[in-house]
């Protein structure tokens, strides 16, 4: 797994939700850019678990960066760190959280939720009551760790080429689940917008 795959293969500590969604002042989550991996308790059935990285009754599915690299338009880097992006996961939506947005649909039926667009219709969430169900269920299940790191996208190419992460997409093409999870994403969207917009 490389260089960088220590601080995942051996985490010192896994934080839950509750923990990263203290105040503030008293959130563990760095003011700082880097990488975090996530772990999961419950996992649904058609997710491939073989070989994927343990921890306890812990799962590592699914790795992220916070900031992403700069823009090839020239525009700024963005300034968001390790902090604004865990919490976002925690408790935003689908329509910013591509984790969110892949947990979702596949666990749409166990939950009894459904993709929508809302709002003007150009955004999609499971709507208010579908993402606090989603919550609920990261709350009981999710367990994240993170790595600082000042140019995060380095690391991360090497730990998606070297660790199976069956939730990710970008960069990991050769995964088995790939075609499989970017199927069930495509049919959840095209889904949602052959349905009538919801309010929020």
């Amino acid at each position: 797994m490389g260089k960088f795959g220590k601080w995942l293969s051996q985490p010192e500590r896994l934080w839950s939700r509750a923990e990263i969604l203290l105040p503030a002042a008293r959130c563990p989550v760095p003011r700082e850019g880097g990488v975090y991996g996530w772990f999961f308790r419950s996992i649904p059935d058609n997710i491939p678990t073989d070989g994927c990285l343990q921890h306890g009754n812990l799962t590592l599915l699914y790795l992220g960066i916070s900031p992403q690299a700069s823009p090839a338009n020239g525009r700024p880097p963005s300034r968001q760190t390790l902090l604004h992006r865990i919490r976002y996961h925690m408790r935003g939506n689908a329509e910013g959280s591509t984790l969110r947005l892949t947990l979702g649909c596949l666990l749409q039926e166990k939950l009894g939720i459904e993709l929508r667009r809302v709002g003007s219709g150009n955004r999609m969430t499971f709507t208010i009551p579908g993402e606090e169900k989603l919550s609920a269920w990261l709350d009981e299940n999710a367990f994240v760790c993170w790595y600082v790191h000042p140019r995060p996208w380095e690391p991360e190419e090497e730990l998606i080429r070297t660790i199976l992460l069956p939730l990710n997409l970008k960069g990991n093409y050769t995964h088995p689940f790939h075609p499989v999870l970017s199927a069930i994403r495509h049919k959840a969207k095209e889904k949602a917008r052959s349905l009538p917009v919801v309010a929020r």
